[in-house]
């Protein structure tokens, strides 16, 4: 028996697709979700955390990890001039690019090699995938944090007894910008990295 993730290429389990009712941007919207993807049933608390958290986004938006697609959908929805979103599990990506065209908003959805290197971006958004594991989480963080434009802002939704506090101190190490606590609710850290 083949065990799924949803950090998984080509997810095992049967791809059912069933369309389920989430509010993005304030609208209740219906999208379309499937196993073999991270939170296939609703929005989940970590991801509706970071976005009662986030100001509106600025420029170019990069989600990294983005499942089905809420955290690109929800900064498409609230007007960002350019959304890009990252997953290398390529039955979200083909959720996300359904649901993209379901509500009317444009998202390049991508295989993370399939972004060109000189890209940058001026707001991420991301509830990373903790539980890839650390050396895993700090390569993903090091090919993405980078990007961020001069005077861009990350923000990183993280449980706070997976890490959130030594993920900040890490993030901090590396020199990529400052980083600072935003929020905290249910149990998430909302980390904030200011290029």
């Amino acid at each position: 028996m083949t065990e799924d993730h949803y950090f998984t290429a080509r997810p095992a389990s049967a791809d059912e697709r069933r369309t389920i009712r989430v509010t993005l941007a304030g609208r209740d919207v219906e999208v379309e979700t499937a196993p073999g993807i991270f939170s296939p049933g609703h929005v989940d608390l970590g991801t509706q955390v970071l976005l009662r958290q986030v100001p509106d986004p600025r420029g170019r938006v990069l989600d990294v990890g983005c499942g089905w697609g809420p955290i690109a959908l929800e900064a498409a929805l609230r007007g960002a001039d350019e959304v890009t979103a990252v997953d290398v599990n390529e039955r979200a990506l083909d959720l996300l690019r359904r649901n993209a065209a379901r509500l009317g908003v444009t998202v390049a959805a991508e295989l993370p090699d399939d972004v060109p290197a000189e890209a940058t971006f001026d707001t991420i958004w991301s509830n990373p995938p903790i539980r890839i594991g650390k050396e895993a989480l700090h390569a993903l963080l090091t090919a993405w944090l980078p990007r961020l434009a001069p005077g861009g802002e990350a923000y990183l939704v993280v449980q706070k007894n997976l890490g959130a506090d030594s993920l900040a101190r890490w993030i901090a190490e590396q020199g990529w910008g400052t980083v600072e606590k935003v929020g905290s609710s249910k149990g998430f850290r909302v980390l904030r990295i200011s290029a």
